[in-house]
């Protein structure tokens, strides 16, 4: 089925909408969100009516509501000022309130379509709880031996598994293994308001995430800012861990390797995500995709724009910046135990090269693999993604 309204056309089967001739990318929960609005149009629809049908009556935040039906209203040209289409109603609710035509998907165009890409693996979503009470949200997909990721900056899990950004890599990996991620705390689907947002907490969450799934032996793959907290663990939990794995990542955080006026850049950093972070300013924009996806295509570009807005709060993206700047697990490098895969992009523009050299020279026998590329995140589009998956399944199965 096809709801049509003004420039738009929303297909609930093929999940995906369209301004005209250009598509909206969206994310998962705020596509989920627009139809059940337009197919229940008729009427105002309450905060737990929303709960029950897009979370499956799951707990959830006023600011994670809010934030779901303001992407909504910005995806199809609304705004809360001007409520043209998703409009509130005090203490009720909100509707669709446009006109709206249904139509079935002509035949003719269904047979024109390509065939339907084979079903890959899907993805279960569940919640554990940290010590201090934070709920941490932390999913499992694939067959087959375990593998746990761990959660870095700007990660969402339902927006990342369909993301072109991380979806190849987190789609190959669960291909072959059981994948176990999870959101780190003031991020993505786990809890955003939180007290304590430091390096401590992030390490008691993969803690808290690997008793909840019941592993006693797994491989560890950390990426970014998620390497240091991967080698804490390891240190802490040699006996857990069967093989470690690091891409991109580093020992000391930009404050602890940086002169005085990198660590000017990174105050003025700082202070633009508390003032910009989410905001449609295309410089800010500019400043982050420059440095982690620089040759990413238009496309990838708008997903990461978005990946900004409904990965955190403008507060959080600063307090979570401010604590991977100040990373530093140097001393801990000698007591890594477990062998270890490091890979690193020669030009990455995020993270100096050098660091990753720095990683492999301090972990006892760990293998440095140095990739072509730029870009912070690998993209499938690269000559450097096929050498990624090639080297983490190769060492992953000596």
């Amino acid at each position: 089925m096809q709801f049509l309204f003004e420039n738009h056309v929303l297909d609930a089967e093929r999940r995906e909408l369209r301004r005209g001739s250009e598509l909206v990318a969206l994310e998962p929960q705020v596509f989920d969100l627009l139809v059940y609005l337009v197919q229940n149009r008729d009427r105002v629809v309450s905060k737990d009516d929303m709960i029950a049908a897009v979370w499956g009556g799951r707990i959830v935040s006023e600011s994670t509501l809010t934030s779901r039906i303001n992407a909504a209203r910005k995806a199809v040209g609304d705004s809360g000022e001007k409520q043209r289409l998703i409009r509130t109603s005090a203490r009720k609710g909100i509707r669709f309130v446009c006109a709206v035509d249904e139509q079935v998907a002509p035949e003719a165009s269904a047979k024109t379509r390509p065939p339907s890409a084979p079903i890959g693996p899907q993805q279960e979503i569940h919640f554990c709880t940290a010590s201090d009470g934070v709920r941490i949200a932390y999913a499992r997909a694939g067959d087959g031996p375990p593998l746990v990721k761990t959660a870095n900056w700007l990660n969402h899990l339902e927006y990342d598994w369909q993301s072109p950004i991380w979806s190849h890599l987190l789609h190959a990996l669960a291909g072959e293994r059981r994948l176990i991620r999870y959101d780190q705390r003031g991020n993505g689907l786990s809890d955003w308001e939180v007290d304590d947002i430091s390096f401590e907490a992030f390490v008691r969450d993969l803690e808290t995430v690997v008793e909840a799934t019941g592993l006693q032996r797994f491989p560890l793959l950390g990426i970014s800012q998620g390497c240091a907290v991967s080698i804490a663990y390891a240190v802490r939990h040699p006996e857990r861990v069967s093989h470690l794995v690091l891409y991109g990542g580093y020992a000391r955080g930009r404050r602890k390797r940086g002169s005085a006026q990198d660590n000017e850049q990174e105050d003025a950093l700082i202070t633009l995500m508390r003032q910009g972070w989410g905001r449609e300013n295309p410089a800010f924009r500019h400043i982050f995709t420059s440095l982690f996806i620089p040759s990413g295509t238009t496309e990838q570009t708008k997903w990461f724009d978005d990946l900004q807005r409904v990965t955190t709060s403008p507060e959080n993206a600063a307090r979570i910046r401010e604590t991977n700047v100040s990373i530093d697990v140097d001393a801990l490098l000698p007591q890594v135990r477990v062998p270890t895969l490091v890979l690193h992009c020669r030009n990455d523009a995020m993270v100096p090269f050098e660091e990753g050299r720095r990683l492999a020279a301090g972990i006892a026998g760990a293998r440095f693999v140095a990739l072509e590329g730029q870009n912070h995140l690998v993209l499938e589009s690269e000559p450097a993604w096929d050498r990624l998956l090639h080297e983490i399944k190769t060492f992953l199965t000596t």
